[in-house]
């Protein structure tokens, strides 16, 4: 057998046996993170599938549902940096990203600008109600969660760079908050933020049994503290993992099939997408729902993902990219409604 030939088998055994050991950790984060949070088991896994996938996430849902808490426990789990940002209307893009500042040099006397890092500068940045501060001040993120880097006064921060003082974190992960209730003196993301979200991930109200769990973990004065899982590097070793993750060809095409059909314009789109739909999920879609489905599988010890698990994750990922039309707002039709007739209407077994 040949030098690469063996090589090749080691590393395909050692990416073996790390979905094994993924598999294990994913049962430790829920063990650690249910020390702290109450059910919201399905919003973990798709925290933990955005993550490894290295997406991003929109999280909706009303006040007082520990949405916080739930990504700060997250990120003590797996021991990454987390920083919080409320945004507010008077939140300037300087006060994510960092400013300069003058500095005073003690032995030569000399004033100098030196760059002070700004929140965005953290494994984990949680933006809280993404939609109270102005388009200016969201966009400061895009550049960060697209590329994986930022540029600061002509300086560029990115995640390889060689100089310490210029590196940007690895892993990187914007989670960001809506409240759906109060929509006044809001700025709705735009579509093409939006579509940088891998997952918009939906919180709702616990059942009685977990609230009356709730109430009694937090007025008791016992409090249980989470152990680390994870580390940094061992989240950015099995972001590299996902990719090498094989799919089957009736899969991808399964996947890209949920997301053409979202659109109206196409010449084979059903009846209800062009009478509902104003327009539908682009490739970026497609490109979720693979990656989504591989990490969904390994997570669950699976060495290649199946239709099952794009339908696990299709409606966080199309959820937010389904622009519906006027009659759907009158029939009371929205983007989930959509998502569920797809369901029913894409028939897998012609994929093959």
């Amino acid at each position: 057998m040949s030098r690469n030939k063996t090589l090749s088998k080691i590393e395909k055994d050692d990416d073996i046996q790390a979905v094994t050991d993924l598999a294990k950790a994913r049962q430790k984060i829920e063990k650690e993170v249910a020390k702290v949070i109450v059910g919201q088991k399905q919003v973990i896994e798709e925290l933990l599938i955005s993550l490894l996938s290295k997406g991003h996430s929109l999280i909706v849902g009303v006040p007082g549902l520990a949405k916080t808490l739930l990504i700060k426990t997250v990120a003590d789990v797996l021991d990454l940096s987390f920083n919080r940002i409320q945004f507010t209307p008077d939140l300037m893009p300087s006060d994510i990203t960092g400013t300069d500042v003058i500095e005073e040099d003690h032995t030569t006397g000399r004033r100098v600008f030196q760059f002070v890092k700004g929140p965005i500068f953290s494994n984990i940045v949680l933006a809280d109600e993404i939609n109270r501060t102005p388009p200016k001040t969201q966009a400061a993120l895009l550049q960060a969660m697209q590329e994986r880097q930022v540029t600061i006064g002509g300086k560029t921060y990115d995640q390889g760079h060689r100089s310490p003082e210029l590196r940007f974190p690895k892993p990187f992960f914007v989670l960001a908050t809506q409240n759906p209730i109060e929509q006044e003196g809001t700025y709705p993301l735009p579509e093409a933020q939006l579509d940088r979200f891998m997952f918009n991930i939906s919180i709702t109200y616990p059942s009685f049994e977990e609230e009356t769990e709730i109430v009694k973990k937090t007025t008791s004065a016992f409090q249980e503290y989470p152990k680390r899982v994870l580390s940094g590097e061992d989240i950015a070793n099995l972001q590299e993992l996902v990719r090498k993750v094989p799919v089957a060809d009736h899969v991808v095409k399964y996947a890209v099939t949920l997301a053409r059909k979202t659109r109206p314009t196409e010449d084979d789109a059903y009846g209800f997408v062009k009478e509902l739909v104003s327009w539908g999920a682009g490739p970026r879609a497609s490109q979720y729902l693979i990656l989504g489905a591989k990490t969904r599988a390994i997570l669950n010890n699976r060495h290649s993902p199946s239709t099952d698990d794009v339908r696990a994750i299709c409606r966080p990922v199309l959820r937010h990219r389904i622009v519906t039309n006027f009659n759907a707002e009158a029939e009371g039709v929205d983007s989930l409604k959509i998502i569920e007739r797809l369901l029913e209407e894409v028939d897998e077994s012609k994929m093959d």
